[in-house]
């Protein structure tokens, strides 16, 4: 069995970090007096996370970064170093939502999604991966979704990014093997963050289809954040490859591997018995 991981004195890059599960993994790494370089666009929400995590004792360092633009995440690594000595975990936990059936999203909504979801994740890899090699025990941790082993209807942009996502890091992950650096895959549940409120509808719905699509998806959102950041960094530590937060991602994902074409149908009559 593989000794855990000490985060203790290493530093973690975190995308997506003003909020939701970005925040709750910086805090639960603070705890575990991991330095921080947290990156979002969300300036306030990322000043809120730095002085919440700094309490702990470590050094924060806070940068506004979109992760779909290119030249930004390129030069990111620069000023990363500028704050820190070194980088050991990478943790792409950035991400939008996009609701809506195939035939009512508009083409420039599905790039918008996929720049940030799934794009983003490679980029941010591709720019650290040369100061993760540089250290002598690194971790790249990528965030998919339950919509990465389940592809539900009205989630054709959302699903196919995390499955993007997941194939990209498994692929990953076996190229890395013999290296010091490991890959996690994350797969959380029913998480209560805003990433449902946050969501863009379709141009054409109406209110009164946005605002029920809005409450059956907050109805799924059970989870707090920061039971979900500290499942994460236990995981970390443990270096497993493979995390479902949360119960409902564990039956999802038992439900899919038995029935892969049926599953839709198994988890529709369980939603129905509530």
């Amino acid at each position: 069995m593989a000794r855990p991981m000490d985060l203790a004195d290493r530093t973690a890059v975190i995308t997506g970090a003003a909020g939701g599960i970005g925040r709750a993994i910086a805090m639960s790494l603070a705890r575990r007096r991991c330095h921080l370089a947290l990156a979002d666009v969300n300036e306030a929400g990322l000043a809120e996370t730095a002085r919440a995590a700094s309490v702990n004792g470590v050094r924060v360092s806070r940068h506004r970064l979109d992760v779909a633009d290119r030249a930004a995440v390129a030069t990111f690594p620069q000023a990363v170093m500028a704050e820190h000595r070194s980088v050991d975990l990478l943790v792409s936990n950035a991400g939008v939502a996009l609701v809506g059936t195939f035939d009512q999203i508009s083409e420039e909504d599905f790039e918008w999604l996929f720049e940030i979801n799934f794009r983003g994740v490679v980029r941010m890899t591709r720019a650290f991966l040369p100061l993760l090699r540089a250290s002598d025990d690194a971790r790249i941790v990528n965030l998919s979704s339950i919509f990465g082993i389940v592809a539900p209807p009205g989630q054709t942009a959302y699903a196919a990014s995390k499955f993007a996502v997941r194939g990209f890091s498994l692929a990953l992950r076996h190229e890395l093997e013999g290296t010091r650096i490991g890959v996690t895959l994350v797969h959380p549940g029913g998480v209560a963050t805003d990433i449902a409120r946050n969501a863009r509808m379709p141009r054409n719905a109406s209110a009164e289809e946005i605002q029920k699509r809005l409450a059956i998806a907050q109805k799924m959102l059970i989870m707090p954040p920061e039971t979900a950041g500290e499942i994460i960094v236990k995981a970390i530590e443990r270096r497993e490859p493979r995390v479902l937060v949360g119960s409902d991602a564990k039956r999802v994902s038992v439900i899919e591997r038995l029935f892969p074409v049926s599953y839709r149908k198994i988890l529709e009559r369980l939603r129905g018995r509530g």
